[in-house]
């Protein structure tokens, strides 16, 4: 039997919402038996070809980042305009409240239980910064945003190579992993801090920046690899939960960033994909299957299942597989 899970609800820490744009101020509501205010929201257009938009509440709920490109953060009092105690209310903008058009966003819980922290810092420029954290554990992914400067999105990915820290991805971009001193310094993140380099995207001198910092939760995240084995009967990835959402990348080789959730595909297969990378709509392509403790990948594509390519993943849980009074979930 699967281990315990240490969180048997995972919505009071992540929730995906579907919603459709009246393009008029409007409250949201989380569709979750438990209501959970978020401090991450991560909005996407559905129907239309619009950015990325990103907020959270350490920076405040009107300034926007767009995870697609590399714009500084901006204010936009037409986005999302607060931190409800069960959703988020939305202006009339476009990206996030176009009339008719479609939309998810992925809401996230800072919680040192559920394993997400959200640090704000200034850079200094010189290479060994530290910054410190409280998920009182080591990081397994970390995403910097330089706040003040247009450049790309830093991601560390402790399952990424043998020596993460000596490498980067960036999420704005599809290129394969690279060997950078620029980015993490080196310098593997401890229980208590992460450590920068003086690369443009983390440690500009005078200039602020925000960092997603999440470790693994037995039964409701997990940050993993995996082998491409080229076969429509592809790779099974154990998580140990039932996932609502799911983002991968290739690390060997050029290819999009790919997330599937559990609302806008409710059956198996998922493949409603969209990428962080880009603007682009819903796109269905790339099917994988969403099951009781992982997910499996079923088809051939070399975007998430090339012969022999590396992949990185993320996912967090709808359900745990096993919960803390030895419960098994069902598949769905």
């Amino acid at each position: 039997m699967a281990a315990y899970t240490t969180i048997d609800n995972p919505e009071a820490y992540f929730q995906v919402k579907l919603y459709t744009g009246d393009g008029s101020t409007v409250a949201h509501t989380l569709d979750g038996d438990t209501d959970m205010q978020p401090d991450m929201v991560w909005i996407k257009s559905r129907s239309g070809t619009y950015s990325h938009i990103l907020h959270d509440s350490v920076r405040g709920a009107t300034k926007e980042l767009k995870p697609n490109g590399t714009n500084a953060e901006g204010t936009d009092t037409d986005g999302l305009t607060a931190f409800g105690s069960d959703g988020f209310s939305l202006g009339t903008g476009g990206a996030v409240n176009v009339n008719t058009g479609t939309y998810v966003a992925w809401c996230w819980k800072e919680s040192a239980t559920a394993g997400f922290d959200i640090v704000s810092y200034a850079g200094n420029g010189s290479a060994g910064l530290t910054v410190s954290h409280s998920l009182s554990a080591v990081p397994k992914l970390m995403i910097v945003k330089n706040r003040s400067g247009s450049y790309s999105w830093a991601v560390y990915h402790g399952a990424n190579t043998s020596a993460p820290e000596t490498d980067s991805l960036f999420l704005d971009v599809t290129d394969a992993t690279s060997d950078r001193l620029a980015e993490w310094n080196d310098t593997a993140p401890t229980s208590s801090i992460f450590t920068v380099s003086d690369g443009n995207s983390v440690n500009n001198s005078s200039e602020n920046f925000i960092a997603y910092l999440w470790r693994s939760v037995q039964g409701f995240s997990k940050f993993g690899s995996y082998t491409g084995n080229g076969n429509a009967d592809g790779t099974f990835v154990y998580t140990g939960f039932r996932p609502a959402w799911i983002l991968t990348k290739e690390t060997s080789g050029v290819a999009s960033w790919r997330i599937i959730d559990n609302k806008r595909d409710t059956i198996n297969p998922a493949q409603t994909n969209l990428y962080p990378n880009q603007d682009s709509a819903d796109y269905t392509e790339y099917p994988i299957d969403i099951l009781s403790n992982g997910f499996k990948i079923k088809h051939s594509g070399g975007g998430q299942n090339e012969s022999g390519a590396s992949y990185i993943y993320m996912a967090f849980a709808e359900a745990p597989f096993v919960n803390s009074n030895g419960v098994p979930c069902n598949a769905r």
